[in-house]
């Protein structure tokens, strides 16, 4: 990861995206995800805010002890801020579910799988393979009675079965909703993660930017007309 400097008073603080941001606190810095109650606080899926986060700052004081859950070194506590900012996802964007999803896909380098150029299509459900390679199978569905033609002015009778290949989409259009869908709940809770990180001013030698990650990376945008 790469990083370039922008000087601040005597210091010079690396200029970072939220996703980047993400990454060098829970990739490289090995910031933990602590997702702690307050004590009047015993229901379920509560998300505790901002405000809480800064309120523990402040407890602590402006020296956090770091080093703590990182092995063999120090965790920087700019990544302890930015860890605790991610534990302060409210519920209305997920809370601890997306808290956690959000530390974990950061922790990975990776961005949540929208399933790219996926496009429904029509395939068989039953596929068969013989001497003569592969080919859709077929399921009974019902059966008929025919004449056929034979011995006499009348023929004879037959029942025969009435054949269907049943076929789906895959992947199925509802696997490619909740694929994006899931996208964007989490571009949400990254962009609720900026904009706190950005107003509440506590880290000391990273100053996010407000890029972004692409908001629906599946719509293409016109080409401009000259």
């Amino acid at each position: 990861m790469s990083f370039h400097g922008r000087v601040s008073g005597t210091r010079i603080k690396r200029a970072l995206g939220v996703q980047a941001a993400l990454e060098w606190a829970f990739r490289i810095e090995q910031a933990q995800l602590e997702l702690p109650l307050p004590a009047d606080v015993t229901e379920e899926g509560f998300g505790f805010g901002l405000e809480y986060v800064l309120l523990q700052r402040a407890v602590l004081g402006c020296n956090i002890d770091g080093g703590q859950h990182k092995i063999g070194g120090y965790t920087h506590e700019d990544a302890e801020v930015i860890a605790a900012t991610v534990a302060g996802i409210p519920d209305s964007l997920g809370g601890k579910r997306m808290a956690i999803r959000v530390a974990e896909l950061a922790r990975a380098g990776l961005t949540p799988d929208w399933m790219p150029g996926a496009v429904p299509r029509c395939v068989p459900k039953i596929v068969k393979q013989n001497q003569h390679g592969t080919h859709a199978g077929a399921i009974v569905v019902g059966t008929e009675r025919i004449r056929v033609r034979g011995p006499g002015a009348r023929g004879t009778w037959k029942t025969i079965d009435i054949l269907a290949c049943p076929v789906t989409f895959s992947p199925h259009p509802h696997q490619i909703e909740a694929a994006r869908r899931g996208y964007e709940e989490w571009w949400q809770a990254l962009n609720w993660v900026r904009d706190g990180l950005i107003e509440c001013g506590m880290l000391r030698e990273v100053e996010l930017t407000r890029a972004m990650p692409k908001a629906k990376p599946w719509e293409r945008t016109p080409p401009s007309r000259c």
